[in-house]
């Protein structure tokens, strides 16, 4: 089987016609890999090629092994088409998702087969580099036990909270060294010898949201993932909003109680201190421990110290008036942010990802409520509030959608007709 991404040193050694159906092949793979499974009609229209050459470029691939066939299209009047799809296991990518309290990892192929299976270690982001070098030992003995040939694998995603930037490859809250000589990415790539892409967790979530969730096909839509913090994603004219340094989205961060607690960030009242996995998590052991009447006091000493949203949404699940109590009053202001952002951007939909979203209409219907009271009615009656169903792991499938597609345009780049002649 032929490989699908060939090396800058390969391509540069091809003759010009050589060059020109290699990009045609890789915007063909592209085509598929974004969209899915497409017939030669499909393929020849929307790369705008003729059919005589969609069919030649398909059964070349077909033979290399790149292609195979998906079963039947849709009918115009004869024969139901062939549709094609990327053969799976042709190329791998590695994600990761390092968080304040864990890491996550797995290996995707080109199909979105989760060759691994999502694995978390006990690793926690630092802001400076000191979690660097865990990080690279656990990858590369994780790449180790994968089975998978490091040969086929083309990029590693690695996806993060913080200021990221991801034109630069650093993120200026975590990982971060003043005065270093390299970036982050730079580093990674060094060490790991593979290239490195650096993602905002909820752009990659986003990402996710639009290529495999409910946003596919959608043009505005805003995606808020509840984690351990509070992050915006946006969908906007069918583009995935970054602002112009990679910063947009930090809700979190938009001050929205007077003199409240102290967040993080260095600020007080931060919608995160009151909307957010820590809050709601710091908020349940304050009231355990003053006495409050909860099935939360069975945890152990230990367990309540270090409690969890998972912990929270059980108990609300098995009728705990005080857990159903903090998911209501995390929904109310979660509501009310929301509503500013709905008249700012006026979506069609709001998806809820990650952690708190879990906790579905206990969260959900006091959100609605919420925006009720707080949105003008003729925006909050346009747009629809719904539970993320790609899981909890959206943002680590996320970055491999953003390895493998910035794998493929730099391909395409290095093959442009137009700097060829």
């Amino acid at each position: 089987m032929k490989s699908l991404i060939l090396e800058k040193e390969y391509i540069e050694g091809l003759s010009y016609l050589e060059k020109k159906k290699h990009l045609n092949k890789t915007r063909l793979l592209k085509q598929i890999y974004v969209h899915g499974p497409k017939s030669s009609v499909e393929l020849a229209v929307n790369l705008n090629i003729s059919l005589p050459t969609s069919l030649a470029l398909i059964n070349e691939m077909l033979g290399e092994g790149l292609l195979e066939k998906k079963g039947k299209g849709i009918s115009v009047g004869g024969r139901k088409p062939d549709l094609h799809s990327l053969r799976a296991g042709s190329i791998y990518v590695l994600s990761i998702e390092i968080g304040r309290f864990e890491t996550k990892m797995c290996i995707l192929d080109n199909n979105h087969n989760n060759i691994t299976g999502v694995q978390v270690f006990n690793l926690k982001i630092t802001t400076n580099r000191a979690a660097l070098k865990q990080l690279v030992v656990l990858t590369e003995d994780f790449i180790e036990r994968s089975g998978v040939d490091p040969a086929n694998l083309v990029g590693v995603g690695l996806s993060m909270p913080g200021l990221v930037d991801p034109k630069k490859g650093n993120n200026y809250s975590y990982l971060y060294e003043a005065g270093a000589s390299s970036t982050l990415r730079e580093e990674l790539e060094s060490q790991l010898k593979k290239p490195v892409f650096i993602q905002h967790d909820v752009k990659s979530s986003t990402m996710a949201e639009c290529r495999r969730g409910i946003a596919k096909g959608k043009q505005n839509v805003l995606v808020v993932l509840l984690d351990w913090g509070i992050g915006l994603g946006a969908i906007v004219d069918g583009k995935i909003c970054t602002g112009s340094t990679g910063f947009f989205g930090e809700i979190g961060h938009i001050p929205f109680v007077d003199n409240g607690d102290l967040c993080y960030c260095g600020k007080r009242g931060c919608l995160e201190t009151v909307a957010s996995g820590v809050a709601i998590a710091r908020k349940a052991k304050e009231a355990i421990k003053s006495g409050k009447d909860s099935i939360l006091n069975q945890l152990a000493a230990s367990d309540l110290e270090n409690i969890e949203p998972k912990q929270i949404i059980e108990a609300a699940n098995r009728g705990d008036q005080f857990a159903i109590e903090l998911l209501s009053e995390f929904g109310t202001h979660l509501g009310k942010g929301l509503s500013t952002l709905i008249q700012l951007f006026n979506p069609e939909l709001i998806i809820l990802g990650g952690i708190m979203a879990e906790a579905k209409q206990y969260l959900t219907i006091p959100t609605r409520q919420a925006i009720n009271t707080y949105c003008m009615t003729e925006l909050r009656e346009q747009v629809a509030i719904a539970v993320s169903d790609i899981g909890p792991h959206s943002v680590i499938f996320g970055a491999a959608y953003t390895v493998f597609e910035n794998v493929i345009d730099a391909q395409i780049q290095l093959m442009m007709v137009d700097k060829l002649s």
